[in-house]
């Protein structure tokens, strides 16, 4: 997808610099975090910027172009988080130990989908939360 610097800029600045899925500040990533369709093309998402995320590298891996998925503790296909539609703390929490929890079946199915609690995930947002840079 090729962007322009305004709409990468005001996707960016809206997001605060953080993946608007798991949160992780750009500066505690390797790699860039991307400007990523939240409803894929070919579910006929726009290119408007109100369809337009900021995600890191693994949350876009993972998530793909799903838009739903099965929430693991009823079984149900539900949406996925959705984050211009959701409040994010209104789906999710995050623990001291440095996961993720789902408060909701939407935030159930995205914290399993996008692997949010992956071991070295957690390890860095625990390290995160202990300097207080993890949003």
């Amino acid at each position: 997808m090729k962007l322009s610097n305004d709409v990468r800029e005001t996707v960016q600045r809206r997001a605060q610099g953080a993946c608007e899925y798991c949160r992780l500040p750009q500066e505690a990533s390797i790699l860039p975090h991307q400007v990523d369709h939240i409803i894929g093309r070919q579910h006929r998402g726009s290119d408007d910027v109100a369809n337009l995320c900021l995600c890191c590298i693994h949350c876009n891996l993972k998530k793909g172009p799903n838009i739903a998925s099965i929430d693991p503790e009823t079984g149900i296909l539900v949406a996925l988080y959705h984050p211009r539609c959701h409040s994010w703390r209104e789906h999710f929490t995050v623990a001291i130990e440095g996961t993720i929890q789902g408060l909701t079946a939407e935030g159930r199915a995205t914290v399993q989908l996008l692997d949010m609690n992956g071991e070295d995930r957690v390890r860095l947002r625990a390290l995160l939360l202990r300097r207080s840079r993890h949003p």
